[in-house]
């Protein structure tokens, strides 16, 4: 009988050891913690709409509060957000939903803080949804190319359509600070007047220097003088723009371009008006919010200013813009939501090609790039990554006046505007290097 007890119980285990080892499986399998890669993960997203779908994480780095740009970073935000809730409504990427609220930042348009969020986030997102700032991107593309995270571009830096200054990790769409000042003057020589002169006032570095640079090449193109270039900063780093403003009385022009936040933009507006200035401004797409018509420098901004941006806005009639609108669960704070939809359109097709050919991790969807052509639905012009020189025929702006009586106190005045100059400028890299 012993003999017989102990061969059963030897017996008893051997069976139960492939049992067991399958159950342990199962359950590991099954665990909601389980992480696929970085980023992706088989449990469900916080906020699931399907529960049996596992989540990509898309990280945020922006200024979402605390910078001079925290109006637009905010409704980018608003505007990303709802493009990605109706990609989740209607069944999400390669068996998995998105998810871009977990690993959001406030870096207040500071490259430090920028740097620090960045290195949180990284172990836990596949791709960045977006990183605001042209010199906060830079300060984080190393360590970006090291780890193989790709971003979608909350900057219009004209140095993000060369591989040598984006390493193919920065996706850009519609056009360049640069290339939008260029047109935005043949725009307002045809609508407005030719001016006999101009004067650029923006933030030093990267953004101002950029916009101010194409300025510079369409002046010296189109044989107009330029009588200054003035270089700022936040009011939060300077205190306020009185130098700016008495260098423009000191010689004025017919024309002031900005390359600033909306803040300095109302102020500098204000004040030239107020001390007798007869001109008029065009400014660059990030100088726009709709609530400085409720500034004191309101009525001259309506007067006398012009913004360009790079995509069809909260009232357009494109495809992208009728989408953007029916998915916002209200009324924006001001067009940056528009941008924030648009900019996602890039994202979505690179996770959706490196879904459908696999591997879907970093690597692959930064190998995903290659001739990946997007289409923005009328919102921007088509575009496609890695097929060499930009085409700046292709590239378009949309002209934007400030308007009381107007869905975010703006109307759109021109659409797919593409001016003369651009095509004639012999453009080999960025516009300004840094």
């Amino acid at each position: 009988m012993g003999n017989t007890s102990r061969r059963r119980r030897r017996l008893f285990h051997a069976a139960s050891v492939p049992i067991i080892v399958g159950l342990v499986l199962a359950a590991a399998c099954s665990t909601p913690s389980e992480t696929i890669g970085p980023g992706v993960t088989s449990a469900p997203c916080p906020n699931a709409i399907d529960r049996e779908k596992g989540c990509i994480y898309l990280g945020v780095l922006s200024d979402l509060g605390g910078g001079p740009f925290a109006m637009l970073g905010r409704a980018m935000q608003d505007g990303q957000t709802a493009f990605w809730t109706e990609v989740n409504k209607a069944g999400g990427i390669g068996g998995y939903e998105v998810d871009i609220s977990t690993y959001a930042r406030d870096t207040a348009y500071d490259p430090q803080r920028h740097l620090e969020a960045f290195r949180e986030i990284r172990p836990n997102v596949l791709a960045l949804a977006m990183s605001l700032g042209t010199a906060q991107t830079l300060a984080v593309l190393q360590e970006m190319d090291a780890a193989d995270i790709v971003t979608s571009a909350g900057t219009l830096w004209s140095g993000w359509a060369y591989p040598e200054a984006d390493l193919n990790l920065v996706l850009d769409s519609g056009y360049s600070y640069c290339t939008e000042a260029i047109m935005g003057l043949d725009w307002f020589t045809e609508h407005q007047y030719r001016p006999h002169n101009l004067a650029v006032i923006g933030f030093r570095g990267n953004y101002g220097g950029d916009y101010s640079n194409g300025a510079l090449r369409w002046a010296a193109h189109n044989n107009v003088l330029v009588t200054s270039r003035i270089d700022t900063g936040p009011n939060a780093e300077v205190g306020n723009q009185d130098r700016p403003v008495a260098e423009i009385l000191a010689d004025p022009p017919d024309l002031v371009l900005l390359a600033t936040g909306p803040v300095e933009t109302a102020e500098i507006v204000g004040k030239l008006v107020a001390a007798g200035y007869k001109g008029r401004f065009l400014g660059s797409a990030p100088t726009w919010s709709g609530a400085l018509l409720k500034t004191p420098a309101g009525p001259a901004l309506s007067a006398l200013y012009n913004f360009t941006s790079p995509v069809d806005g909260w009232g357009g009639d494109s495809a992208g813009a009728r989408k953007a609108r029916a998915a916002a669960p209200q009324e924006p704070a001001n067009w940056g939501y528009s941008l924030g939809w648009a900019l996602s359109y890039t994202m979505r097709a690179l996770l959706t090609k490196a879904a459908a050919h696999g591997p879907l991790n970093r690597v692959g969807v930064r190998a995903a790039q290659e001739a990946l052509t997007v289409d923005f639905e009328g919102m921007a012009a088509p575009h496609t990554y890695n097929t060499g020189a930009p085409d700046y025929a292709a590239q378009r702006a949309v002209i934007g006046a400030p308007d009381p009586s107007a869905p975010l106190g703006s109307r759109t005045v021109a659409i797919d505007y593409r001016g003369p100059t651009l095509p004639q400028l012999p453009m080999h890299g960025p516009c300004v290097r840094l």
